[in-house]
């Protein structure tokens, strides 16, 4: 059995509650706001059914499934892992941020150091096997939520004493499970996944914030469950004006929990400030999910590298030095993240009989990546200039034949049609400029945190002492 796109939408259809424009949502597969995408991710399965030698593997008790989920005990796995990751980011041209392939990575990512969670409880040990075990085997969609609602940052989430469920936090346990209130986000693709992992990734402060330290996983349909979605991109506007935004808009969301029950057997941490800490930094889930993002990463700029040099033709340009100065700029960045994943995958460490990437790697792959995506933004605006504001206003004007008239005399080049010039231009205006543009600009910049979290963290793991010694070994001789 492998799960296929009709399987997925079918599943999909499960009563869950969205709000989006003042409109409360209990069937969403059909709305406007979410159909295209919901289209999209459908597509990645069926392409996985369609390759399925390459996409996926055979479980124990014989279903198939995303090789996502299939732990790296080989080298070659790790390979045939990253491989899959890259080959689904081509179909969405790396514009998927989060697709079934990246929470599923950190889940195996845990797996892999199973051993931290049972010297922590055996009990949570053994509900994250068990629920593993359930999602895997069913090739479920997840997305996560793990950062607390910024509200006043000064203070920790214990120190809200007047709100002190502003952020996700236990009510009350009881024999069957635990009673969670608040909110947590960005719930990236909630209404495209299954089910949501709950964990994380601010600082709490030991002695107040212990009620905020917890990470389980739900269906996101659960009762009591709110997804509030953020504006959608793709909603009433024309594929031919907004190519990107049509299909690829995942529709981050903030979640708030009404009073939830989780049962004991998804609650995966209890109470424990350092194991929420440790639940991604020190198992093997951030390499594994950050690996496939890195995958994802470097096909986006393949493709924004593509883009700037069929603008560049079509503009008549791409023979100034100038221009193929800036062309090959784009191109050289594509290649450091092609390389920097290459590198992930094929350099393995090696811990618990697993095949990992070097976390220390991965963290400077995190720090260049945030780098690069703005100086990759200001490259192809400064190349395409005024020709994305000139564009008329929508697929409508070209059938107006006063108005099409105009843009065949106006919209001139040498290698495409009036039309085919504008159709290229409102897709280089979906990468750069729309509302859809700078939503992934910010999550480029903000996906591993703050740009101090990510050069601090790397600073704390990179191997200063061999550096040194360099240094030392000139200075004596």
């Amino acid at each position: 059995m492998i799960r296929t796109g009709e399987q997925y939408i079918k599943d999909l259809r499960d009563g869950r509650t969205i709000f989006i424009n003042g409109e409360k949502i209990t069937h969403h597969v059909d709305h406007a706001a979410f159909k295209n995408a919901i289209k999209t991710i459908a597509g990645l399965y069926d392409y996985q059914k369609e390759n399925f030698e390459k996409m996926t593997f055979i479980t124990k008790s014989g279903n198939r499934i995303g090789r996502y989920w299939e732990f790296p005990t080989t080298a070659l796995k790790l390979i045939e892992r990253g491989q899959a990751a890259y080959d689904w980011a081509m179909q969405g041209a790396g514009w998927i941020g989060r697709g079934p392939d990246h929470v599923s990575s950190a889940l195996v990512g845990m797996m892999t150091h199973i051993d931290v969670f049972e010297s922590y409880s055996k009990e949570r040990a053994d509900a994250l096997k068990n629920y593993f075990a359930y999602v895997s085997e069913k090739d479920l969609y997840l997305t996560y939520a793990l950062v607390n609602p910024q509200g006043d940052r000064s203070k920790t989430p214990g120190e809200h004493a007047k709100n002190i469920y502003h952020t996700l936090g236990l009510v009350e346990k009881n024999s069957q499970g635990i009673i969670v209130r608040g909110s947590k986000m960005l719930a990236t693709g909630a209404p495209l996944a299954d089910e949501v992992l709950i964990g994380v990734h601010n600082p709490l402060k030991p002695g107040i914030d212990e009620r905020y330290a917890l990470s389980f996983a739900m269906p996101l349909s659960t009762k009591g469950i709110k997804i509030i979605s953020r504006r959608s991109y793709g909603l009433g506007v024309n594929p031919k004006d907004y190519p990107l935004s049509c299909q690829f808009d995942e529709n981050d969301a903030i979640l708030y929990f009404d009073d939830v029950l989780v049962p004991w057997e998804r609650v995966f941490i209890f109470e424990d400030i350092e194991m929420c800490r440790k639940q991604f930094h020190a198992t093997g889930a951030e390499m594994l999910m950050d690996t496939q993002s890195m995958a994802r990463y470097a096909v986006k700029l393949h493709f924004l590298a593509g883009l700037a040099q069929a603008m560049s033709e079509a503009n008549g340009i791409n023979k100034y030095p100038a221009v193929r100065e800036s062309l090959a700029e784009l191109a050289c960045y594509a290649m450091n993240i092609e390389g920097l994943f290459r590198s992930l995958i094929h350099n393995p460490n090696r811990h618990n009989g697993f095949y990992l990437p070097d976390q220390t790697q991965l963290y400077a792959c995190q720090v260049i990546a945030q780098s690069i995506y703005p100086k990759v933004m200001d490259t192809i605006r400064n190349l395409v200039g005024g020709g994305v504001i000139m564009l008329p206003s929508s697929e409508e004007d070209l059938l107006n034949d006063e108005v099409l008239n105009v843009v065949e005399k106006t919209q001139y080049s040498s290698t495409l049609s009036p039309i085919e010039k504008v159709r290229l231009m409102k897709l280089v205006w979906d990468s750069v400029g729309s509302e859809f543009a700078s939503r992934h600009l910010q999550y480029e910049m903000f996906y591993s945190g703050s740009h101090f979290v990510t050069l601090n963290r790397f600073y704390d793991r990179y191997d200063w002492k061999f550096s040194k010694e360099l240094v030392e070994n000139i200075t004596v001789s």
